[in-house]
């Protein structure tokens, strides 16, 4: 990724493919979050199917719906001025049949205000991304640790361990991005293949748990704000807002018991009142 271009305003998708600044990317699945991801300075907010796990209480991403990535993305892109958002796109919610594929994927677009989407790639994903930027659709392509294929995949282990994987993956690439994809998520594999394909491709590159010779990183907000409780090994905890929510929530309990809260200066009296 090479070009004189910084990034300043909102950010566009040809801005980050010449940017020569590193790229950075955080989740968000709610307005307050996307506000302050934004206004923080983060180039990209990616609505992630992370909310499964994250917002949703769900077990594994598998079970995010349209519907439920569409109302987050709408919350996010409404609370987010300059900072580029991305839908990712959940399970089948794509790749079964090409008509919906494209109607769920300009759903975000045109109703929700993201200003790009996300597919998990792989060989089915290929032509998709070529109609899609067609169409006026920003595709970002990801590849690695794919969690939709949880399954597949015999758990979230780190991807392109062996020489015919890594070539895979580096084949994938091009693919998408001869296709139109505008940037890659490289996802759990080890960091000297991600800086190959870095390397090897004209879009920019996005690692989680991939190293720092990507173009770019991401992680999930609630694990770089310390919400997370069992973050995985490649992340890094920047803050710990989970304690200082419990210690708030436990004097908020303990106020309220004891009669502290509310005081006098919470309240209003109406002098004329008469009751």
């Amino acid at each position: 990724m090479v070009g004189p271009c910084e990034m300043s305003g909102m950010v566009t998708v040809r801005e980050l493919q010449t940017s020569e600044e590193p790229i950075t990317m955080l989740t968000a699945y709610d307005a307050t979050t996307a506000e302050i991801v934004d206004a923080a300075g983060v180039d990209v907010v990616l609505v992630g199917d992370s909310m499964g796990d994250t917002a949703l209480g769900y077990e594994s991403t598998l079970p995010v719906t349209v519907d439920e990535m569409a109302s987050h993305v709408g919350a996010v892109a409404r609370a987010t001025e300059d900072a580029l958002v991305v839908a990712d796109m959940p399970f089948l919610s794509v790749g079964v049949d090409p008509a919906d594929s494209v109607e769920h994927c300009g759903r975000m677009l045109k109703e929700e205000g993201a200003q790009a989407v996300k597919l998990e790639s792989g060989p089915h994903t290929v032509e998709l991304t070529e109609r899609l930027t067609q169409l006026g659709i920003p595709v970002m392509a990801h590849l690695g640790l794919t969690p939709q294929r949880v399954h597949q995949l015999g758990g979230y282990k780190r991807q392109g361990t062996s020489s015919e994987a890594a070539t895979e993956i580096l084949e994938l690439a091009r693919e998408h991005e001869a296709a139109g994809a505008f940037s890659l998520v490289l996802e759990h594999v080890p960091a000297n293949l991600a800086a190959h394909v870095t390397e090897e491709l004209e879009i920019p590159t996005i690692g989680i748990g991939a190293g720092g010779d990507c173009d770019g990183q991401v992680l999930v907000v609630d694990d770089a704000v310390g919400l997370t409780e069992d973050a995985p090994s490649f992340a890094k905890q920047f803050g710990d807002v989970r304690a200082e929510m419990e210690r708030a929530v436990e004097g908020y309990v303990e106020e309220v018991e004891s009669g502290e809260f509310p005081g006098s200066e919470h309240a209003t009296v109406a002098d004329d009142l008469d009751v």
